[in-house]
C-alpha cells in the first residue's frame, strides 16, 4: 500500500524549504538575485511555451518537488495509465483517453511496447474514428442542414462546446452550432425557437442513453420535432435528423435513431471530446482539422511520457499546484485566457479538475490528510480586468493566476491582438511588482504569483496540445495525492437523490425525509402556496 504523500521524506523537505526559505520569498527580488531565473523556470513544450518565472518558486523548489514526484511513484503511475492498467480502481476501468488520439501505428510512442489488448483497442478506435469522420463529412456536404444541436451534459457538452468555440476561425460559414445541457427548459426552448425541423440535426450524446438531464432534453426535442412537421418515418424522419453518440444502440433504436456512434467504458466523460462525442467538432472543422486536433494532443501525450520529470511541462505545472495548495494554502486558481475563442475554457477546466480531484479519500479509501483540488475560476481577459482583477491585485487573499495567450490573433481585426497581448503581459507584471511606493487605497502589495502559457495561434493542433496538457496536469496532482482522478461518486449521489425524490413525489411519501427537503417539495407541488 502506497505511503501517503504527506508522510514522505520529500514532503518534509518541502515543508522545511517553505518555512526556512520561501514563506517570505519575493518574486521580483528573485529576478534580481538570479539572472538565469527566466531560463530555468520556463520551457517550450509541444505547441505551448510556459513562463513559470513569476511564481513563488526557485530552481531549488522545483528540485524538491521533483523529488516528491519520484518518491510518490508518479512515473510508474503514469506508465500504468499508458499501459492500459485499470487505474480507475473504484470502477475497475482503464483510463485510455490518450489512445483516442494515438495514430494507428503508435505515432510518437510507436517504440513503446503495447499490450495486445491495447493494440486491439487502438484498431477499434481508428475504425470508429474513420466512421465518425466520414459521417461528419457527409453532414458537412449537406446544404439543407443548417443547424446542429448537441444535447449532452458534463464532458459530453463542455468538451465539444469549448473546442467548437475555440476553433471558430476554422469552421465553415454554412452551419450554426448549438449546445444544450441544462434541464431548465429555457435553454432548449430558445434554441428550438431559432431552428426548423427540416434543416436541423440533433446529436444526442450519452454513453448509456439513460443520463437523466440529456434524455429529458432529447425527448423534448423529439416531441418538438414531431409536432412541427417531422415524422417517425418519411421525408423528414427522426432517423435522418437525430444521431446518437452512445454505446446503448438498443435504447437509441427505441427512441427512433438508426445512426449511432459508440465509445468504450474506458472513456471518461470529461476526457471524451476525442471520441465519437467529438462529432460536432468534426462537423464544424472537418476531418483534416479534427485529425490535427488529435495530433496536437498526441504530441503532448508523448512529451508527458518521455520527457524527464524535471523538464516535463504537465509535471511541472501539477507540482506547482501541489506547492500552492498544500504548502502555501492557496485555495483557488484563476484562469485568464486572453482569447475570445477560449471563453468557455474555464468552465471546461472546472469540470476537468474539480470533478477529477475534488476528493476526500485516496484510492485505498483512506481519508486524505491534505487539501486536494483548488477552486478553478476565471473569465477571458480583458473583461476580467474590469471585474475581479481588483481583488487579485489588492484583495487580502493571494490567488495564483494563469494567463493564456496567442501570438497570432486569427482572421478578424488582427491589429487588436497587440493591445490584447500587452494587457496580458502588463497584468502579469503588475501582479508581481505591485505599487509599493503608494500609501492607503493606491497601495498594491505585489508578489502575486502567475504563470503564462503562450501559443503561436489558436489552431486545432495547439488547442489539442493545450487541453491534453491540462488533462495530464490534473493526473499529476491526483497521483501525488494518491486519489482516483477518474470517478465521480459525489455527482452520482445527487442523481440518486433526485430519482428518489421523483419517486416519493409520485407516491406522496415524505416519511424519513428531512423537514427542509420535504417542506420544499410540498411547496413545489402545492398549487395554493405563494
Amino acid at each position: 500500500m502506497a505511503v501517503p504523500c504527506h508522510e514522505t521524506a520529500a514532503w518534509r523537505a518541502l515543508a522545511r524549504h517553505y518555512q526556512e526559505e520561501m514563506a517570505e520569498f519575493d518574486i521580483a527580488c528573485g529576478f534580481a538575485d538570479d539572472p538565469g531565473r527566466l531560463a530555468a523556470l520556463s520551457q517550450q513544450a509541444p505547441h505551448v511555451f510556459a513562463d513559470l518565472s513569476k511564481n513563488r518558486i526557485t530552481p531549488r523548489t522545483e528540485q524538491l518537488l521533483t523529488g516528491l514526484a519520484q518518491e510518490c511513484g508518479l512515473a510508474a503511475r503514469r506508465d500504468q495509465m499508458f499501459a492500459g492498467a485499470p487505474i480507475n480502481t473504484s470502477e475497475e476501468r482503464a483510463a485510455m483517453h490518450w489512445l483516442l488520439r494515438m495514430p494507428r501505428d503508435g505515432g510518437l510512442l510507436r517504440e513503446r511496447a503495447m499490450e495486445p489488448a491495447v493494440r486491439q483497442a487502438l484498431a477499434a478506435v481508428h475504425d470508429t474514428l474513420d466512421a465518425m469522420l466520414a459521417l461528419a463529412e457527409q453532414v458537412r456536404a449537406r446544404p439543407d442542414i443548417t443547424d446542429i444541436v448537441n444535447i449532452g451534459i458534463g464532458g459530453s457538452h463542455l468538451g465539444p462546446e469549448v473546442v467548437v468555440n475555440a476553433l471558430e476561425d476554422w469552421c465553415g460559414p454554412d452551419k450554426r452550432f448549438h449546445f444544450v445541457s441544462n434541464v431548465d427548459g429555457h435553454e432548449l426552448g430558445h434554441v428550438l425557437s431559432r431552428v426548423r425541423p427540416e434543416s436541423t440535426l440533433f446529436l444526442v450524446a450519452s454513453k448509456s442513453f439513460t443520463t437523466a438531464e440529456t434524455m429529458l432534453n432529447a425527448h423534448s426535442a423529439r416531441s418538438w420535432f414531431l409536432a412541427n412537421g417531422g415524422s417517425e418515418d418519411g421525408g423528414c424522419a427522426i432517423s435522418e435528423h437525430f444521431i446518437a453518440l452512445t454505446s446503448n444502440v438498443a435504447a437509441a433504436a427505441q427512441f427512433g435513431i438508426r445512426r449511432t456512434l459508440g465509445f468504450w467504458d474506458w472513456v471518461g466523460g470529461r476526457y471524451s471530446l476525442w471520441s465519437a462525442i467529438g462529432l460536432p467538432i468534426a462537423i464544424a472543422v472537418g476531418a483534416a482539422h479534427f485529425r490535427a486536433l488529435l495530433a496536437g494532443a498526441h504530441a503532448m501525450d508523448a512529451h508527458f511520457v518521455t520527457a524527464p520529470l524535471a523538464r516535463n511541462l504537465p509535471v511541472r505545472l501539477g507540482l506547482l499546484d501541489i506547492w500552492y495548495r498544500n504548502f502555501h494554502g492557496f485555495g483557488s486558481r484563476c484562469i485568464a485566457p486572453y482569447s475570445h475563442g477560449l471563453r468557455r475554457l474555464t468552465a471546461y477546466l472546472q469540470q476537468l479538475e474539480m470533478e477529477s480531484n475534488g476528493k476526500r479519500v485516496d484510492a485505498q479509501g483512506r481519508p486524505v490528510a491534505v487539501a486536494t483540488s483548488a477552486v478553478v475560476w476565471g473569465e477571458p481577459g480583458t473583461n476580467g480586468q474590469h471585474a475581479f482583477f481588483q481583488m487579485l491585485h489588492q484583495g487580502p487573499d493571494v490567488i495564483p493566476v494563469e494567463f493564456i495567450a496567442m501570438r497570432g490573433g486569427g482572421k478578424y481585426l488582427g491589429a487588436h491582438q497587440h493591445s490584447l497581448l500587452i494587457n496580458a503581459v502588463a497584468q502579469a507584471q503588475a501582479l508581481m511588482v505591485g505599487r509599493r511606493q503608494e500609501t492607503s487605497e493606491k497601495y498594491c502589495p505585489g508578489n502575486r504569483p502567475s504563470s503564462f502559457l503562450l501559443l503561436q495561434q489558436l489552431d486545432p493542433a495547439s488547442l489539442g496540445a493545450l487541453i491534453a496538457l491540462y488533462e495530464h496536469r490534473v493526473f499529476v496532482t491526483g497521483a501525488i495525492w494518491g486519489i482516483n482522478s477518474f470517478d465521480q461518486w459525489g455527482v452520482e449521489l445527487g442523481k440518486h437523490l433526485a430519482r428518489d425524490l421523483t419517486e416519493r413525489q409520485e407516491r406522496g411519501d415524505w416519511q424519513d425525509v428531512d423537514a427542509s427537503t420535504a417542506g420544499l417539495m410540498r411547496r413545489l407541488i402545492a398549487a395554493d402556496l405563494p
